[in-house]
């Protein structure tokens, strides 16, 4: 049985755990305020349900990430494209088959997690664990620089804001 390197539990275990946590924070955000879209969060409540649930998905994540690469023998690569996958999926169920758009955006968004995991793991690991061996430091350095590439681009190209009229909807 695989444990989490940090801590004496099995990667099961925490996956269950943050599942759990999640589900928590779902159903008191849902019961509290009537609605889980991105689109009400205009409040300083439902900002707190937001970052409880960013919190949440990032253990989740990283839980079930290890758990599919390692605990399940999958691998890091094979994981990521797994992830990949099922990150694909709410989008064709929801312009499709009437897949609820709020369930559609957070399975999508819950699926970020495992599937960013896998994929820096297979870059950082080394191969012997199924990784590429690129190391923990560079891989973190090499996600950095994209992320303040892109976050700079959305800055200044703004195509993420939505109009006064779309937002109305």
């Amino acid at each position: 049985m695989t444990r989490c390197p940090y801590a004496p539990i099995p990667y099961i275990g925490t996956t269950l755990l943050w599942a759990v946590v999640l589900a928590v924070v779902f159903w008191t955000w849902k019961r509290s305020e009537g609605t889980l879209s991105i689109h009400s969060i205009t409040t300083q409540r439902r900002e707190a349900f937001y970052w409880a649930t960013v919190f949440a998905t990032f253990a989740l994540g990283t839980a079930v990430g290890d758990l599919t690469a390692t605990s399940l023998n999958m691998g890091y690569l094979p994981s990521g494209i797994f992830f990949l996958v099922l990150f694909l999926l709410p989008a064709p169920a929801w312009l499709r088959f009437g897949l609820n758009g709020v369930v559609a955006f957070w399975m999508s968004y819950i699926l970020t997690r495992p599937l960013g995991a896998s994929f820096s793991d297979y870059i950082g690991k080394p191969s012997n664990i199924t990784g590429i061996n690129f190391g923990n430091g560079p891989t973190a350095l090499l996600f950095a620089v994209a992320t303040i590439f892109a976050a700079s681009y959305l800055a200044v190209a703004r195509p993420d804001i939505q109009s006064v009229s779309m937002a109305k909807r």
